[in-house]
């Protein structure tokens, strides 16, 4: 409720008084005083603020007015709306004494109890607000008895009512407020007194927990009503159709309302409406919202977000010709903006953002000459920003991004020289921007035009007539040059130069002007030199300089995010870098030249989060101060020449996630003390000289992990079944390690691998804004190659324990992981047949059984696994035909190599039953002299340089394939299958006819 001047809510409530001040000429009666004084012994005022209550005139007490003629006092004015110590206490019955009482404010202090019952006495008050003053209980129902009551504010959490018939008797009642009183036991009939109130204006239940209502009543008695507010109820059903009766009403405010349906028609017929706000309701139809909108003619607020609204605006958007704030934000709107929107001359405010509107911007956008905001960001429009957009001489806000616009941006821009703020970032947009474009941008104070392909092409010496306070220009091309107008910029505090083609050295003008910078960014350019030791910035700034070309030892800079990653950096890390980066929570050096030892001082960078040193030259152990690190998510040391073993201390990081060590030299075993990271989610110890055994508790401290390596270490003795247990593993290499014993059953039971990955958090660590975070990253080998992946990372799910010492048969129960995609078992000692069931395991890119003892045949069924790229079963006893359907065909004779009983296609044994074994057998009784004869020399020639083709593609093309969709990878090898079929002689087509006869 609005708070008014005291004095003057008096003179509303009272003819008697003279406004301004000389209320106080009259002089209070003694029977008055003396209720007064009673009342002040009552209460609780530790800050005095009832001090200027004594003498004899009570007329000139702080918050008390009087009769001007008689002394009788009128108000009593105690409110606590100054934030100053409110009062407590008790009201004593002395009040009800006093009888011309006409306004009682006694609202935000801390009175206990309930509600006096005794304030029905008071039969002349107007004016009673008790809002938050403490009050506990039921509200009593003989307040009913104030018969001549205008205002009643009872807002408060902790009252209660159960029945609403004694509102019906305060016949002279304009404004109610109940905000926040539990009204749940009242019942669907709430309405029914309030509709007894002919000059009821304002009604306010926000928050009282109404959860039904009479849908329709008989006749509408509270014609006067103007103000409806029911926000916070829950409701769960349609708007009733009483509320279109109400023709007085200008403003109804039901958001979080939890109202379904259609708006009933009728409220676009009220015409006194400016103000409605449905929005965080459910499910309210936007065809209904098209036909509500019909007559809508005096409407001058309409907020509907976030009400998961759907379908098109309407057509005749344009009847609206009142509106002045128009927001549908955060919904499912489809379909094109109607070029009937130009028709809203009024119009104030835009907001469509965050829906699905397709097509493109109306020309007659322009026509919106009193627009101040315009927001249609995340959307699906296309097209040109249109010229006419220059018309919009008061916007304000232009906010465009998260869009497929194309085009370039019109020059018009420059022309709106109220502009304070332009978003047109994360498009299509080209072209050229110039001097043109920012020509009466005077109160621009925010530039985003990231993530598009513009040109920024102004003179040396322009100077733009902005102070720009954010401004984000990755991606436009600014160079080669470093941007010499930045330095006319005086207050700039977000700064992002990223991917600007800028190759320069930054000046030394630009290291005076960071003092005010909250974040810079200018990676991913070729910037060049040193940087200095330090600079001035503010100490809660993000500093990415990373993907560049700096030079010199590693500058010391007191912020939260320093990010200098992929430059040359080199020398030692400064000694003294805990205490002078101590409020660091995000570091990376990865990827420079840096070498000598961590220092121990890190110990002190107690808030760091995310610490990044990989792909240097450090050596030397990790310190034990690492364990002072209590914030570390992640801890990345990997590729360095890092040695000695593994710190106990680092059992004290529990909060740590990611743990890379990989690339190094260290020895020992695993300390026990690393049970302790319960939520570490990747564990890479690749390539290092780590021995021991995987104890049980190996496995049980890590509950979370999805990535798992030990490559390349000296690890021995059996797997533990507790490895089933991590459901979230995607993947596990244990490969070049002596490991023995068989292969567990259980393995068939990791949950991760059982089915198709989706994104998971746990790619991005350490984020300090939406746009820098850790990546997440390991390096997996396949077919040979070290393949490293990061953003790809969640479609990857691997298993490698090749080169240990496993023994025993191919357990058939590692079929069920459907979901995985690298199989990689060979040389160990495994025996027994490949199980007929592999066809199951239908997202395989890569299986290598190689180097083995496995025997019998390939399972003819291994063919219907159509993503297979890689396929390594050389070195073993297989026997039989080489099943040679769809992709199987594309392999090379070294895939089946060593393998003495088997034949067929590509080896050039010949299978015993096949009777195409020389030039006299083919079916059609042609032989060798014919191929000559018939001119097919070139067809042969072709097909065999296809199978050597065919090798190369099938190794290279389904990685990318895969890597696009995977359901193309079917889509290439019939493409293939399709072309050597067009492209053969009829022998060619006899041959693959028989071999299709026998896969089948």
């Amino acid at each position: 409720m609005e708070t008014f001047p005291f004095l003057w809510i008096i003179c509303l409530l009272s003819g008697e008084l003279f406004c301004g001040g000389v209320a106080h000429l009259a002089h209070c009666n003694a029977a008055d005083r003396k209720a007064l004084l009673d009342l002040k012994r009552g209460l609780n005022d530790s800050w005095n603020r009832l001090s200027s209550w004594h003498g004899t005139n009570c007329c000139k007490w702080s918050g008390i007015a009087c009769d001007n003629t008689t002394g009788a006092i009128l108000a009593v004015d105690l409110p606590n709306s100054s934030g100053l110590q409110p009062l407590g206490g008790e009201i004593r019955p002395s009040l009800a004494k006093l009888k011309s009482l006409k306004h009682l404010d006694l609202s935000g202090n801390e009175f206990r109890g309930k509600i006096p019952h005794f304030l029905f006495s008071l039969v002349n008050l107007q004016y009673l607000n008790l809002s938050f003053a403490g009050f506990s209980g039921a509200i009593p129902p003989n307040l009913g008895n104030i018969s001549s009551l205008q205002l009643l504010d009872v807002s408060s959490v902790s009252l209660n009512v159960d029945n609403l018939e004694w509102v019906s008797c305060l016949l002279s009642l304009k404004y109610l407020a109940m905000n926040y009183v539990d009204l749940s036991k009242v019942g669907r009939e709430w309405i029914e007194p309030l509709n007894k109130l002919p000059l009821l204006s304002e009604l306010h239940l926000e928050f009282c927990g109404l959860s039904s209502f009479i849908y329709s009543l008989p006749s509408v008695n509270f014609t006067s009503l103007k103000v409806l507010n029911l926000q916070g109820s829950f409701f769960q059903a349609k708007l009733p159709t009483w509320f279109v009766n109400i023709s007085s009403l200008i403003s109804v405010d039901i958001e979080n309302g939890g109202l379904t349906g259609r708006i009933p028609l009728g409220f676009g017929e009220l015409p006194n409406l400016q103000s409605l706000k449905l929005s965080y309701n459910m499910k309210l139809s936007a065809s209904s919202f098209q036909l509500f909108t019909r007559s809508w003619k005096k409407i001058r607020v309409l907020d509907l977000s976030i009400n998961v609204l759907h379908g098109r605006l309407p057509a005749h958007l344009g009847n609206m010709t009142s509106l002045i704030y128009f927001d549908l934000h955060n919904n499912n709107i489809e379909g094109g903006i109607p070029s009937s929107i130009g028709n809203l001359s009024n119009l104030q405010y835009i907001d469509l953002s965050l829906n699905k509107l397709t097509g493109s911007l109306p020309d007659s956008i322009g026509q919106l000459k009193n627009l101040v905001e315009l927001r249609l960001n995340n959307n699906l429009l296309q097209g040109s920003i249109p010229d006419s957009i220059g018309n919009l001489q008061r916007l304000a806000t232009l906010t465009l991004s998260s869009n497929k616009l194309n085009g370039t941006l019109p020059d018009s821009i420059g022309l709106l020289s109220e502009l304070s703020s332009l978003d047109v970032s994360l498009n299509k947009l080209t072209g050229i921007i110039s001097e043109a474009h920012f020509h009466r941008l005077r109160k621009l104070v925010e530039i985003i035009l990231s993530a598009n392909s513009f040109i920024l092409n102004v003179s040396s010496n322009w100077v733009p007539p902005f102070q720009v306070i954010v401004l984000h220009m990755g991606s436009c091309h600014l160079g080669p040059s470093f941007p010499s107008w930045l330095r006319s910029q005086k207050q700039v505090k977000v700064l992002d130069f990223s991917g600007a083609g800028i190759s320069d050295s930054i000046p030394n003008w630009f290291w005076d002007m960071t003092s005010i910078l909250a974040r810079l960014n200018v990676s991913f350019n070729s910037l060049e030199g040193h940087t200095p030791n330090s600079f001035n910035i503010t100490p809660y700034a993000g500093v990415d300089m990373s993907s560049n070309q700096f030079k010199g030892p590693i500058p010391l800079l007191n912020v939260l995010l320093l990010d200098l990653s992929n430059n040359q950096f080199s020398g030692s890390i400064p000694e003294n870098i805990g205490q002078a980066m101590s409020s660091l929570t995000f570091l990376s050096l990865s990827g420079n030249k840096l070498s000598g030892a961590i220092p121990t001082s890190i110990g002190q960078m107690s808030v760091l989060d995310v610490f990044d040193l990989s792909y240097n030259n450090l050596a030397g152990s990790i310190p034990s101060s690492i364990g002072n690190c209590s914030s570390l998510t992640v801890l990345d040391l990997q590729n360095n020449n890092l040695s000695g073993g593994i710190p106990k201390s680092m059992g004290q990081l529990t909060g740590l996630q990611t743990l890379h060590l990989s690339n190094n030299q260290f020895s020992g075993e695993i300390p026990s003390s690393l049970q302790n990271l319960s939520k570490l989610e990747t564990l890479d110890f690749g390539n290092n000289m780590l021995t021991g055994n995987l104890g049980s508790w190996f496995v049980e401290a890590f509950p979370h992990l999805r990535i798992l390596s030990l490559r390349c270490n000296n690890f021995y003795g059996k797997l533990p079944l507790a490895l089933s247990n991590l459901s979230s593993l995607q993947i596990l290499d244990l490969a070049e390690n002596k490991f023995n014993g068989s292969i567990p059953a259980s393995f068939g039971d990791l949950k991760a691998m059982g089915q198709e990955q989706t994104v998971g958090d746990y790619l991005r660590y350490g984020t300090i804004d939406e746009n820098h975070y850790y990546q997440e990253n390991i390096r997996v080998v396949m077919n040979g190659l070290e393949l490293q992946y990061t953003k790809t990372l969640f479609l990857l799910t691997s298993i490698d324990l090749s080169g240990n010492h496993f023994y025993g048969a191919l357990p058939e129960e590692i079929t069920k992981l459907v979901g995985l995609e690298t199989l990689n078992l060979s040389r160990n000692h495994i025996s027994g047949q490949i199980p007929k069931s592999i066809s199951e395991m239908r997202q395989l890119l890569s299986l290598d059984l190689s180097g083995n003892m496995l025997s019998g045949p390939i399972p003819q069924s291994i063919s219907s696994l159509t993503f297979l790229a890689n396929l390594n079963v050389s070195n073993n006893d297989l026997s039989g035909m080489i099943p040679s359907a769809n992709q199987m065909s594309t392999f090379n004779a070294s895939s089946f190599a060593g393998n003495p009983g088997l034949c067929g296609d590509p080896l050039a044994v010949k299978c015993p039953n096949d009777s195409n074994n020389g030039g006299d057998n083919y079916p059609d009784g042609g032989g060798k002299a014919d191929q000559a004869d018939n001119g097919n020399g070139f067809i042969d020639k072709w097909f065999y340089m296809s199978v050597g083709m065919g090798f190369a593609v099938g190794l290279l093309i389904p990685y990318l394939v895969f890597a696009m969709k995977r359901s193309w990878g079917g889509v290439y090898f019939a493409f293939v299958d399709g072309t050597a079929y067009r492209l053969s002689s009829e022998k060619m087509k006899a041959a693959m006819r028989r071999r299709n006869r026998s896969t089948r």
